[in-house]
């Protein structure tokens, strides 16, 4: 068939394009900007690329698989319309593309992806679609000849519920994306008990508050008890953490915190239910070379690294500061400056108080605009919150060679840093102004 993709540089919908394009589909796709994905998508897979949208790129598809951000006024959809071609949302889509599939599929508020990632190495011969770039295959797809898939399984739109899963497996369930489910609790957890019960095997983080009152069966993850002798070192100056899990002993993966051995953990538990041996698992973990964007060193020398991390609920941003303060007593650093782009008005403003105490022992605070992802503007007054930080109010931050510089709205320069340990929190594009790029 000829598939195409409205909004296709997104993370989520790019990933289905290069998996329909595994399984021998000719597609083609648009969005309103290049990027790294839609380059790729163009140079490996063949895709015919249209920037921006225009109702032309459709008419020789078969089929129109539109992302969640795409509205009908887009001309590409309205054109789909008119020529009366089939056109599915990403979730409708899921329900085909993934229907005859085994599908591993990977839920929860935090760790996803990263659970997700590892996953695959312990599956190396499935597929693999998740919601990040694997640094051990460089993109976020791989494909294979077989119908098994490792799946990153989305509840921001209750998305999972189409995924099919054979097993499901959850880190935990925190609230969040609440807005799709107008603020209902019972709500929420009743999609995320459904994706469970859809499921043949399920794999759970049995020390989450709703994971551990769920009764159904299930193979059951209890950290405090299950996971044992926790440290970490360096290995070639990246951070590695070793555990013990359960009867299974040693264990070692790329990364550092309590949050990576459970995660690294649920997928172990994962991989045995699939059919993997120990040892298997115990040597493909130690393939996991992270996810680009999650705990990523982009900057390493003696007196400084750099690290851009995707973290942007107050849970993930704490976690990941206090891998940090184990990774800069193992540099011998003295400080860490944190650059934070709130991600959203509305998950800034439910969360506000969880993101001040996230921040807690960072020793200067660093806070960018709010990244709207188009939401209307809130006045959220940032500056008071976070009084009781060393704090830099900026317009955007940039990399120039080894020193992170702070710029106000004008582009002048107001702080700088090339020493000790720099990380930047957010989903929007402080990825690309910590590398430089923007």
């Amino acid at each position: 068939m000829k598939i195409h993709f409205i909004g296709i540089g997104g993370i989520g919908i790019s990933a289905l394009a290069k998996l329909m394009a595994g399984e021998g589909h000719a597609i083609s796709g648009s969005d309103i900007r290049q990027s790294e994905i839609t380059d790729e998508l163009a140079l490996k897979f063949g895709a015919k690329i249209t920037i921006p949208h225009h109702g032309d790129a459709v008419e020789e598809a078969d089929m129109v698989i539109h992302s969640a951000a795409v509205r009908k006024n887009n001309p590409e959809y309205i054109r789909a319309k008119e020529l009366s071609i089939p056109l599915y949302s990403r979730k409708e889509a899921l329900r085909f593309i993934l229907g005859s599939k085994r599908v591993y599929a990977v839920g929860g508020a935090h760790g996803k992806s990263t659970t997700s990632a590892m996953l695959a190495e312990l599956l190396p011969s499935s597929n693999a679609v998740i919601g990040a770039i694997s640094k051990a295959f460089h993109s976020n797809v791989r494909t294979a000849p077989n119908e098994e898939v490792v799946f990153e399984a989305d509840e921001s739109d209750a998305s999972f519920l189409n995924c099919n899963p054979y097993m499901a497996i959850v880190t935990n369930v925190e609230p969040e994306h609440m807005e799709y489910y107008e603020y209902d609790l019972e709500r929420f957890h009743a999609a995320y008990e459904e994706f469970l019960r859809l499921a043949r095997v399920r794999i759970v983080n049995a020390e989450d508050p709703f994971l551990a009152e769920l009764e159904m069966e299930a193979v059951r993850l209890y950290p405090s008890r299950d996971i044992r002798n926790v440290a970490y070192h360096l290995r070639d100056g990246e951070p590695v953490t070793r555990f013990e899990l359960k009867e299974y002993g040693p264990f070692e993966v790329f990364g550092i915190g309590e949050h990576i051995a459970v995660d690294a953990s649920l997928a172990i538990l994962a991989a045995l239910e699939a059919g993997v041996t120990i040892e298997e698992a115990r040597s493909g973990l130690k393939n996991y070379r992270g996810i680009k964007k999650r705990f990523d060193i982009i900057e390493n020398r003696d007196e400084c690294v750099v690290i851009d991390d995707y973290g942007h609920h107050p849970t993930e941003i704490k976690a990941t500061l206090e891998a940090l303060k184990h990774y800069v007593k193992m540099r011998g650093f003295s400080r860490i400056r944190a650059i934070w782009q709130p991600h959203k008005y509305s998950r800034t403003m439910d969360n506000l108080q969880g993101f001040v105490d996230a921040f807690e022992g960072v020793d200067e605070l660093v806070i960018l605009p709010i990244w709207a992802a188009g939401e209307v503007e809130v006045p959220i007054d940032l500056r008071g919150a976070f009084g009781g930080y060393e704090l830099t109010m900026a317009d955007r931050v940039t990399k120039e060679g080894g020193e992170v510089k702070v710029l106000d709205r004008e582009g002048h320069t107001v702080r700088s840093f090339d020493r000790d340990l720099i990380v930047a929190f957010g989903a929007g594009d402080i990825t690309y102004q910590i590398r430089g790029l923007k």
